[in-house]
């Protein structure tokens, strides 16, 4: 066996024979993310460029499938109790890595076809057939710009030249040739391995077995750029895989699918066919094969010349390999599955495998035997190319961690700035809806808890504590009523730093006229201006009076002692500012009435400063009088961090609360919010079950719909046979809505998690896995039994933190001692 390679300079790699090779590394598109369409076009796309390249031309498609495991950063997740313990859970996740190489090779004029007989690896000499030219050179390269701009401009691939380095490789880093040769995965570090090629293909310890698509009896009748995936199939909706991603992603070995299209001299081809038609005519009364196969070659050739269809040379082989020699069995049973769903047969190549092997080598694609390709068209050929590659991580810092569909492995996922600087966003605003049991509290649970450690001040209004744990995790302020422990604020507070800006008098303005007015009656100018009037001499007031605390009681009685006065020093008649009236209605308020603790908080005063809130309405939600106050000072919370705090990420999520806030004339709040929100840099998340809820309520249709450009969907699984409602109203495509019912179809069951749909600006969709560490998970839980534990463990050891973290190590010696099902 002779290296064929004479060297490699220019980014070229140029064989002893004189074929010139140039080659990229491929960016293909995620699994499960394309369309029927898209599909199609991408189809049309590689056709389209391949038939730039010029005559006598090999393109080389390699795609690396090698099994991988998920390496935890301990070092980027900082003091986060969870994330740590997230890093621990995924550390070592089996995960198959992918790499997708092109190559594209050049054959010099007259070079002799290689064959299984006459082929490198057989050979003990090798003599250049001419010396390459630099302008044929240059010409080849020129074809290669031109095929490289043609898939770039397509939009679902992106090709990035491979270097010198990069194709030979350096002292340390091994290159694509060294790669193949020894079978290394990407970033293993160099290690020369013993080549056995008798009786089988051993590479070092590994064991390879090399299975081809060469002959046209072994080929599917009949093929596409797409097949169906029965796993994610529903009877509504058929959901779209390319057609050799069996031979691909969905083949869990190492592997490397090698694709081939040799691009000869079209017109000889045609008439070779020619005259093996008239051979075959003349044969034809002889036998009746001859007569079908004679109609079979007229066939190709009337399509050839009246669709001007280009006939090529292919080939297609699967290398697989393990160390472990009983795993061979198992990998020639995946092999034979994977094909038998692409309707093909495979063969496991033994006589020549030899040489095929070799020819896959970077450089040496032009020595292929030829007696192992079939005569196709170029359109055919496409069908059978790998087109998809793994879920790959957002390159923004900021962002969420979820988990791919196949295996888990996390990624990194941004759905809130990456968007907007892509432009397909105009809005951070995001709209969840997902029915109970759908796992839409766990991933709300991760992602306010995700951002909230990335530094975002977060605000949450919720209905039925799903969020308590998350809150004491984090220390928090969690405000809830109850008889023992009543919901208090304090809206006249200022904390250190903070001024009575016009902001802060106007939405204590908006409070009391809530509180003395009733909602369909309105208020005089005069009244305004009175309220106004009190708030400033009040804060004036306060000015070097230390002794009194700033609070609704304090205000009351200066309402009562020094306003009065002032009303008769102004001679404001009583027809303008019924203070009587005013002091009479809000007296309750004030100490000693039935709500006299509402506005006379002593504790939790900084909301400005605090991060993480949450305000939980269950026990009020129906109430008359308490339900609108409550709203009222959470919406000034909330516009009050959005306006105060500049370059500060601002969430507000608005629970199942939202249907409440909106009955009682707040659903100018959620518009205004919804709108302005993304100016300041915030967003406003909106939680639903129930798909009623959206189309009954004319505040979710105009207000929050149209104002999320991210619409994230949970189990949908019992809508699926009224889901275009759902899908008119959210304005999803076809596409989205078969990932929608695609969810949870083929979960792994040993495994506990839901997948969740995610939409961008009608643009980008995708479903992931939202798979969280057993510790994460006790903090999520909104199971009563769970929680109640989970609470119990807190106050023995003293901490949330603490309790979680042993109720966890408990749980996992548990599971750890409990025997496996036989």
């Amino acid at each position: 066996m002779i290296l064929p390679i004479y060297k490699v300079e220019h980014g070229c790699i140029l064989s002893r024979q004189g074929d010139i090779t140039v080659g990229f590394r491929v960016m293909l598109p995620e699994i499960f993310t394309l369309s029927d369409r898209e599909y199609e076009a991408y189809h049309q796309a590689w056709v389209k460029a391949i038939k730039l390249l010029p005559q006598h031309c090999v393109f080389h498609k390699q795609d690396w499938f090698v099994k991988g495991s998920f390496a935890a950063d301990y070092g980027s997740t900082g003091d986060s109790f969870l994330a740590r313990s997230s890093e621990r859970f995924f550390n070592e996740r089996a995960c198959m890595d992918h790499d997708c190489y092109v190559y594209l090779t050049k054959k010099p004029a007259g070079r002799k076809l290689s064959s299984s007989a006459y082929s490198n690896i057989l050979r003990r000499n090798l003599v250049p057939a001419q010396t390459v030219s630099a302008a044929a050179v240059q010409e080849f390269l020129d074809h290669v710009g031109q095929f490289v701009r043609v898939m770039s401009d397509s939009g679902f691939v992106a090709l990035e030249r491979l270097s010198d380095d990069e194709l030979a490789g350096t002292a340390n880093v091994p290159g694509v040739m060294e790669r193949y040769c020894f079978l290394l995965a990407e970033g293993q570090a160099s290690v020369i391995r013993d080549i056995h090629l008798r009786d089988e293909i051993r590479v070092g310890d590994q064991h390879c077995q090399l299975f081809t698509l060469s002959d046209v009896e072994d080929l599917p009748s009949m093929v596409g750029s797409r097949i169906n995936y029965d796993k994610y199939s529903t009877d509504r909706t058929k959901f779209s895989v390319g057609f050799a991603s069996p031979m691909g992603q969905l083949l869990n070995c190492n592997h490397i699918y090698n694709q081939y299209v040799f691009l000869g001299d079209s017109s000889v081809t045609l008439k070779k066919l020619e005259a093996k038609k008239l051979r075959l005519q003349s044969l034809s009364g002889y036998s009746r094969e001859n007569a079908i196969s004679r109609d079979a070659v007229n066939d190709f050739l009337n399509e050839a010349i009246a669709a001007g269809r280009l006939p090529v040379k292919s080939h297609f082989n699967v290398l697989c390999w393990s160390s472990d020699l009983g795993e061979m069995k198992e990998v020639r049973n995946l092999v034979s599955s994977a094909m038998a769903q692409m309707d093909a047969v495979a063969k496991q190549e033994t006589d020549g495998q030899a040489q095929v092997w070799f020819a896959g080598l970077p450089g040496n694609e032009a020595d292929f035997p030829m007696n192992d390709t079939f005569d196709t068209f170029l359109e055919q050929s496409c069908c059978f190319f790998n087109l998809e590659s793994n879920y790959r991580s957002s390159v923004s810092p900021f962002g969420i961690r979820l988990g791919d569909r196949l295996s888990g492995r996390p990624v990194h996922v941004d759905i809130s700035d990456e968007p907007i600087a892509l432009g397909v966003a105009t809005n951070r605003n995001k709209f969840i809806l997902g029915p109970s049991g759908s796992g839409k509290s766990f991933f709300t649970n991760h992602m306010v808890r995700s951002y909230y450690e990335q530094g975002a001040h977060v605000v949450l209004v919720d209905v039925g504590h799903s969020y308590r744990g998350l809150c004491d995790l984090v220390g928090g302020y969690y405000f809830t009523y109850s008889e023992e422990s009543p919901i208090a604020f304090n809206p006249f507070f200022l904390s250190e730093g903070d001024v009575m800006d016009t902001e802060k008098k106007e939405s204590i303005k908006t409070l009391l006229l809530a509180l003395w007015k009733k909602d369909d009656e309105s208020f005089r100018r005069s009244e305004y201006v009175a309220l106004s009037n009190a708030l400033t001499l009040y804060f004036d007031f306060l000015e070097g009076r230390a002794d009194i605390f700033p609070c609704f009681n304090s205000f009351y009685e200066f309402l009562q002692s020094s306003y009065v006065e002032e009303l008769k020093r102004s001679k404001v008649s009583e027809r303008d500012f019924d203070m009587s009236s005013f002091l009479y209605v809000l007296s309750p308020y004030y100490r000693g009435g039935e709500f006299d603790y509402l506005l006379n908080a002593r504790t939790n005063l900084d909301l400005l400063s605090e991060r993480f809130i949450v305000f939980e309405l269950d026990q009020v939600k129906d109430h008359p009088i308490l339900f609108p106050v409550i709203t009222l000072i959470i919406m000034e919370v909330f516009i009050s961090k959005m306006r105060k705090l500049k370059g500060i990420r601002k969430v507000i999520l608005l629970e199942e609360a939202w249907k409440a806030i909106a009955k009682e004339g707040m659903a100018e709040y959620i518009k205004y919010l919804f709108k302005t929100v993304r100016k300041h840099f915030g967003e406003a998340i909106v939680v639903t079950q129930e798909v009623e809820d959206i189309i009954s309520s004319p505040i979710v249709k105009q207000a929050i719909i149209n104002n999320s450009d991210c619409k994230i969907l949970l189990d949908q699984s019992k809508y699926q046979n009224k889901f275009d409602a759902i899908q008119e109203l959210l304005g999803l495509t076809d596409k989205e809505k078969a990932q929608v019912l695609s969810m949870n179809k083929a979960n792994d069951p040993k495994r506990k998690y839901k997948e969740v749909f995610i939409s961008i600006g009608g643009q980008l969709s995708k479903v992931y896995r939202t798979e969280v560490s057993l510790e994460e998970y006790l903090a999520y839980t909104t199971e009563e039994r769970e929680k109640v534990r989970v609470n119990e463990y807190a106050r023995k050891y003293g901490s949330m933190q603490k309790g979680i973290q042993v109720l966890a190590n408990e749980l996992l010696g548990e599971a750890k001692a409990r025997p496996s099902p036989s």
